[in-house]
């Protein structure tokens, strides 16, 4: 049912008509539960438009559980664009939720889903025009526990003072257990701020900023038995990721150097491939999608991937298959005909083997030209290519060799067809905590424009399209992840200045952020700095699961070029608890 409370509310009802997009306001999605009275209430925040909130999983799967919790229900917030933001500012009309047009600061329960650090703004927007207050110190006792979750929180030190806890981790377990101590404190009688807080603390993945003193990371155990919405939302207008989705596994055993998610999921946990069969023909059907994607951080690695895509084949009719995330090593006909599209996406990250060595991609530059070719004998036509410019120890040879590599792909396609589109598209490296670059250096910005000049002129010659992103906004992402508390102070005076949607292109303006670190004193450039291997890091107070040790290991054969096995090859002695493969490799 469309949102009834903003149709009959003739001022909101005006807004809607004049925002660029209503549809992002109304509600009413296909699946979504009817609205009932409960005791508490959860508002799922997304600090991003609707069309991307729409489509990340883990608020799907977060949505699903919290609704089927006795006593919750859980409603949806997600930033508004600045055309409705304005309007609802200068209206005095409160942010409200998407089921049922409550304000947003009437519900119990606030939760953030922090996936980026250029979100951060945004939290502090939403906020802003829920009427919450910024700092968790001045909210009272009858404001709503603001939370916050998501692969940001591993570092959750420069936006603690904005947060009265953190779900670090995997939130099957964790969320439903704070949820039954938050019901049965009210339930009881004995419910007060100070004593949740001091209580939740003890959930492992929980972290209550001035009460807890480390924190342990939260991780499913078996993927099989956690619950997944086989009955989700489909939303109201065209999504970025506009289709069904089933979670192959969670974590990864390739141990790419700079890749953080492939170190905050360990250990691998995969799903069974009947059961992902089953979730999969039963999304489709209650979905109406003529499409389903296979998600995972590596896509061809799952063990039974031929096997699900046949059995979905064979139980549904016209369903095309989206396999994201397909290493160039683990790519073959046979999966390239069960997704086919006009266009492959592949990331060597390195232009060269040497540096594909240091950051550990594992595969080489034949298997590149392999993949790429059985791509091509499929009859794709578009291909892109994704990489990284300032990883540690990079050289222009480096850069040539991405040059380079466009020429190959090309000269192997022209065998077939002369016609190939090839994008290529360079990220710039950002050092994260909890990898084994997350002591190094990010590059400087002088560095960054010669490299993007070279890249520029070389791939047109090649005839391909280069995309880039820029050196500012990865600035700001790279203190953000690496800073302090101390940043806290900046984040506020940034939105103060006006900072919004800092992760898109046209709305970020660097101007104001470097006046926020002006004014509070801090050089945005000193968190670029390579840090000593001996200094305390921020986020040490966060147990992940992978220990220092192997992370400083890891560091060390980066900058001797040594490469570190597949976990399924070799255990490497991570640390990560209840692993399968570390228990295989001791028998």
């Amino acid at each position: 049912m469309t949102n009834k409370v903003l149709l009959e509310n003739a001022i909101l009802r005006d807004m809607l008509l004049k925002s660029e997009k209503p549809a992002r306001y109304l509600g009413g999605e296909f699946n979504m539960p009817e609205n009932r009275e409960t005791e508490f209430g959860f508002l799922m925040c997304f600090p991003d438009v609707y069309e991307i909130a729409m489509s990340n999983l883990g608020i799907q799967i977060l949505y699903d559980i919290i609704n089927k919790t006795d006593g919750f229900r859980c409603e949806r917030c997600f930033a508004p664009w600045p055309d409705m933001g304005k309007a609802l500012a200068g209206a005095g009309a409160p942010l409200f939720s998407l089921e049922s047009g409550a304000p947003a600061g009437t519900f119990d329960l606030v939760g953030f889903s922090l996936q980026s650090e250029l979100s951060y703004t945004d939290v502090l927007y939403m906020l802003s025009l829920a009427g919450i207050p910024f700092a968790r110190r001045d909210r009272g006792a009858d404001a709503p526990l603001v939370i916050a979750g998501g692969p940001c929180c591993v570092n959750p030190a420069p936006i603690e003072d904005f947060f009265d806890l953190f779900v670090i981790g995997d939130g099957e377990d964790a969320v439903p257990e704070l949820l039954a101590l938050y019901a049965g404190l009210k339930r009881r009688g004995g419910y007060t701020k100070a004593l949740f807080l001091s209580e939740a603390a003890g959930i492992t993945g929980v972290y209550a900023p001035g009460i807890s003193r480390t924190v342990k990371r939260a991780a499913v155990n078996s993927l099989d038995a956690a619950p997944y919405p086989v009955c989700p939302l489909v939303p109201n207008i065209e999504a970025v990721h506009n289709r069904a989705v089933v979670e192959l596994f969670r974590g990864c055993t390739r141990g790419c150097r700079f890749c953080q998610a492939g170190y905050i999921y360990r250990p691998l946990r995969a799903r069974n491939p009947d059961l992902l069969a089953g979730q999969a023909v039963e999304i489709l059907k209650n979905t109406g999608y003529n499409e389903i994607s296979f998600a995972s951080l590596s896509t061809g690695d799952y063990p039974g991937l031929q096997k699900l895509i046949d059995a979905v084949k064979s139980r549904t009719e016209h369903v095309n298959i989206s396999l994201p995330s397909l290493r160039l090593d683990s790519f073959n006909g046979q999966f390239a005909f069960a997704s086919r599209k006009s266009s492959l996406t592949f990331a060597p990250e390195a232009g060269t083997q040497r540096l594909r060595d240091v950051i550990n991609k594992n595969f080489t530059e034949q298997e590149i030209l392999n993949g790429a070719e059985a791509a091509f004998g499929q009859g794709y036509s578009s291909i892109k290519l994704y990489f990284m410019i300032g990883l540690p120890t990079e050289t222009d040879a480096d850069i040539d060799g991405i040059i380079d590599l466009v020429r190959r792909i090309r000269l192997l396609y022209r065998k077939k067809n002369p016609r190939l589109s090839i994008t290529v598209s360079a990220s710039i490296f950002v050092p994260k905590p909890f990898t084994p670059f997350q002591w190094e250096a990010m590059i400087d910005g002088g560095r960054v424009a010669q490299m993007q000049e070279r890249l520029k002129s070389g791939l047109k010659r090649e005839h391909a399209e280069y995309r880039y992103h820029d050196y500012e906004s990865s600035l700001i992402e790279t203190a953000f992840a690496r800073g302090g508390a101390e940043l806290g102070a900046v984040l506020l005076k940034a939105f103060e200045n006006g900072c919004r949607f800092d992760g898109w292109s046209e709305q970020f303006s660097y101007a104001k952020w470097a006046e926020a670190f002006a004014e509070c004193g801090i050089v945005p450039e000193d968190y670029t700095k390579p840090k000593s291997l001996a200094e305390p890091l921020p986020w040490d107070f966060v147990d992940i699961g992978v220990t220092k040790k192997f992370l400083l290991a890891e560091r060390k054969r980066a900058y001797a070029g040594e490469t570190t096995p597949d976990c399924r090859e070799r255990c490497g002695g991570c640390g990560a608890e209840r692993c399968d493969l570390a228990k295989e490799s001791k028998v």
